[in-house]
């Protein structure tokens, strides 16, 4: 009989997938990070005009075409003040390719890789994937990550520390004196940070900053995505920006298993950049309104919710029994444990659906906390 290698029998299906199956289909789902809103016309439209045109028929480069990765460039100048060259950006299957290109080509076998827990649920298997250790960091009592509480954590072993701001699950802003701290991090311990910042539009207090932007050495690699900023989560398209010879050894393993990121996704997601930005601001300020709506339906259940700042994410603390009793009465949450044994006790509740659900959904879940209370 043939067994199945190590690496995969060391993950398992995700938690969040788990709840969904266990949903019924009549149930309303606050549990996908995924927002309500449709792509931009004119990302779409550059898609479109794409195919018709044979554009989009054949492989791009594994890089991405060049006017994609000049519209990342730009982007990166405009937003985080950083100048890049197109030979420092691979165009990826969605944030979560570029992820496992930084680890699979960083990380060896036995090596361990610092996550924050609770945090993405991707972090600590793509590690195992990879062959390497994951290392959770509890968070602080705001469910920021804390510089001292990984550089403490930091071995001979460590190769790469991974940071997420805002944050999924747990919708917390890191400040900016803390990226300056990660990046002298990975400058004076010899470590790579990996910055997930496929959040980083959806911002609503503080202020986003980069590592990269601080880091002396080349030991910063910058993740990000269409997925969230433009609403493209089905058009799979990410990227990953780092030095020269980081991504050539990305790129190596980008090649074999994926060739190159979708051409018609590449194209809208040009478009998306380079177009106008208004959609984005209106989905913002609509993500703000439902945060304020949930936290204050929470609050008034006696529930403990520490603010989340970005992203769309609320991470309440919970009794025992209330996610299943919430699960049991229709409304789908996912409970913290699936992103980290730090998370048991809180829930994560997404409000990338509308209003008008949420409200409804605030109602079931109250009655659900009278019954646990």
């Amino acid at each position: 009989m043939v067994e199945f290698s190590g690496r995969v029998e060391s993950v398992s299906i995700s938690g969040i997938r788990e709840v969904f199956e266990a949903a019924g289909g009549d149930a309303i789902n606050l549990g996908l990070g995924q927002p309500d809103f449709p792509t931009p016309e004119h990302a779409r439209e550059a898609a479109t005009a794409a195919i018709e045109s044979g554009a989009a028929d054949a492989y791009t480069s594994n890089y991405g075409t060049e006017s994609l990765r000049d519209a990342i460039r730009e982007k990166h100048a405009r937003d985080n003040d950083l100048e890049l060259g197109r030979e420092q950006i691979i165009a990826t299957a969605g944030g979560s390719e570029a992820l496992h290109l930084a680890l699979e080509a960083h990380v060896d076998a036995g090596e361990s890789v610092l996550h924050p827990d609770p945090g993405f649920v991707s972090y600590s298997a793509l590690t195992k994937l990879a062959g390497g250790n994951p290392v959770p960091v509890p968070l602080r009592d705001d469910l920021t990550l804390s510089p001292a509480a990984v550089e403490e954590r930091i071995t001979p072993d460590t190769a790469a520390v991974i940071i997420n701001s805002p944050a999924n699950p747990t919708g917390a802003v890191s400040p900016p004196e803390d990226m300056r701290e990660f990046a002298r991090i990975a400058d004076e311990h010899d470590v790579l940070v990996i910055s997930d910042e496929v959040y980083e539009q959806v911002l609503f207090e503080g202020e986003h900053r980069s590592p990269m932007e601080f880091a002396e050495s080349d030991n910063v690699i910058l993740i990000n995505a269409a997925s969230k900023t433009y609403s493209m989560t089905g058009w799979r398209l990410g990227w990953v920006v780092a030095s020269e010879r980081r991504i050539e050894r990305m790129l190596r393993v980008h090649q074999y298993i994926q060739a190159c990121a979708s051409a018609p996704a590449q194209y809208a997601a040009e478009a998306a950049l380079t177009g106008p930005q208004e959609p984005v601001e209106e989905m913002v300020a609509a993500f703000r309104e439902r945060r304020d709506v949930l936290l204050d339906g929470l609050e008034s259940m006696g529930l403990s919710v520490p603010e989340p700042r970005g992203a769309f994410y609320a991470m309440p603390k919970v009794p025992d029994g209330w996610v299943e009793e919430v699960l049991d009465r229709g409304v789908v949450v996912v409970p913290g444990e699936a992103f980290g044994e730090q998370g048991a006790g809180y829930a994560r509740i997404s409000y990338a659906t509308d209003l008008e659900t949420i409200e409804e959904a605030l109602e079931i879940m109250a009655a659900a906390t009278d019954t646990v209370a």
